[in-house]
């Protein structure tokens, strides 16, 4: 019969995302800050979490303080470090080397731009109501330090004539950096050479063709600016010399430094010592008199929510303590695998895949990306990120090992950098010098990573080259 309704029985598996595994894996992509709010969270959420003090040892229900425990939070075993071999080992005290401190210590604030300028219009002009005009200039100074603002309706706005708040941003202009107030980039110029006794008819001039400048025209603008072609030289490197964005050292708003969540320092034995930087993990401990009212058999209610709360605060412990060995098992991997980049430079990087960590740490490929996002390595050759260590590879030439495309860019940065004037670099011979060093790329991968390092082709690198200016 058409329509007729069947029962049918299938097996098939799938695998359930609970909550708290979508927790889990939401705590491996956190950084060290996400991290630590999320745990301020959970701490005034659960009156059964405590912070852990010094004088807490690491175990069950603590993380590890110098981030070194196994996946259970206890000390690693000696055969754990013994496998590793002596070009790497996992330590116990962090190294101090680069050590972060406080949060006064990661947050450094500068001296805003307005606020700068205001303090010496506040000295400098007497006249209350050109104060007031002056502050309104201030506002609407954008991060380079000039002006953004429209004047006839500043003046509208204010109820004055257009020519006085013309006056007013003289004042402004007047003030330190020099060049800030500036409405266009010949301005801001033009202010500053003022500023240092240079701006004479030949330099107006100059300024005025501030385009052939960028395109180092020396005869054109010789013949604009009615001087030969020495004297335009001589004021074109000074015109270079002046800063286009002179509020750019300024800061609207703390400066925030990256602080690593590993760390990686030599050993005395040639090898690599790994840990994980303490003050960035989180350290919980679980309330024992809360515990004791569920094993004291307190009210039904009472002990419901008690136990509740239990389950999640020994779920945040392990799910802390399973972050934090993680990150290290990656860590520790990436350092092994690229400990010619450590040794020797990014030369020596090698090509390295998601994969390839994956399956040398027993984990999901989603798992070591979402570890190695946000977080940062301190080494000796400086910090960086988990998600740097990884690069593509690049065949050798004549069966040679392939090469990571981070060293190869590298490799194009440094022949570029050392290539005289006479005898400047195309793309095709490039790739010849590098497939002649043992690195098999191709002319438009060549192109692409020197458009990746902003620099430009061998026809505008020549034109500079050449040019006098």
């Amino acid at each position: 019969m058409a329509g007729a309704l069947r029962l049918e029985r299938r097996l098939g598996q799938s695998l359930a995302m609970t909550p708290q595994l979508q927790q889990a894996i939401k705590l491996l992509r956190l950084s060290s800050l996400e991290l630590r709010a999320y745990v301020d969270r959970q701490m005034e959420e659960n009156p059964l979490l405590e912070w852990a003090g010094p004088e807490d040892s690491a175990g069950a229900g603590a993380a590890d303080k110098d981030g070194t425990g196994d996946a259970d939070g206890g000390a690693a075993p000696d055969d754990a470090q013994d496998d590793l071999g002596p070009a790497l080992h996992r330590t116990g005290p962090r190294p101090g080397v680069g050590t972060a401190g406080g949060v006064e210590e990661t947050l450094a604030e500068r001296k805003d731009l307005r606020r700068h300028v205001g303090e010496q219009i506040a000295v400098d002009v007497a006249d209350a109501a050109e104060r007031l005009i002056c502050g309104h200039l201030i506002d609407s100074l954008d991060e380079a330090g000039w002006f953004a603002g429209d004047l006839d309706q500043i003046a509208e706005r204010l109820g004055c004539a257009p020519a006085r708040v013309e006056r007013a941003l003289a004042r402004v202009q007047a003030c330190d950096p020099v060049g800030v107030g500036a409405r266009s980039l010949r301005e801001c110029l033009a202010l500053q050479l003022a500023d240092r006794g240079r701006l004479d008819a030949p330099m107006e001039r100059l300024l005025d063709n501030l385009a052939l400048v960028a395109r180092r025209d020396v005869a054109g603008l010789a013949a604009r600016c009615g001087i030969d072609e020495d004297a335009v030289v001589e004021r074109v490197r000074a015109l270079r010399a002046l800063d286009p964005k002179p509020g750019a050292s300024f800061e609207t708003a703390p400066v925030q430094t990256v602080v690593p969540d590993v760390y990686v320092r030599p050993r005395s034995d040639g090898g690599w010592a790994v840990s994980l930087n303490g003050d960035v993990l989180p350290r919980v401990l679980i309330d024992r008199r809360y515990r004791a009212l569920v094993d004291g058999g307190a009210d039904a209610a009472g002990t419901s929510y008690v136990r509740d709360r239990l389950q999640q605060a020994n779920w945040l412990v392990r799910a802390l303590d399973q972050r934090a060995a993680t990150i290290l098992k990656v860590a520790t991997e990436l350092v092994r695998r690229q400990d010619g980049f450590l040794r020797h430079g990014v030369h020596r990087l090698r090509p390295l895949t998601l994969r390839d960590v994956a399956e040398s740490v027993a984990l999901h490929e989603s798992t070591v990306s979402r570890v190695t996002g946000d977080k940062y390595m301190a080494t000796p050759r400086g910090t960086f990120e988990l998600k740097y260590f990884f690069s593509a590879a690049i065949p050798g030439a004549g069966g040679d090992a392939d090469h990571a495309a981070e060293a190869v860019r590298q490799r194009i940065r440094e022949l570029i950098d050392a290539e005289p004037a006479s005898a400047v670099l195309s793309d095709d011979r490039l790739a010849a010098v590098l497939r002649q060093s043992g690195i098999e790329i191709a002319r438009r991968t060549i192109a692409k990573y020197r458009e990746s390092l902003r620099i430009p082709s061998s026809f505008e690198r020549r034109r500079a080259k050449s040019a006098r200016i």
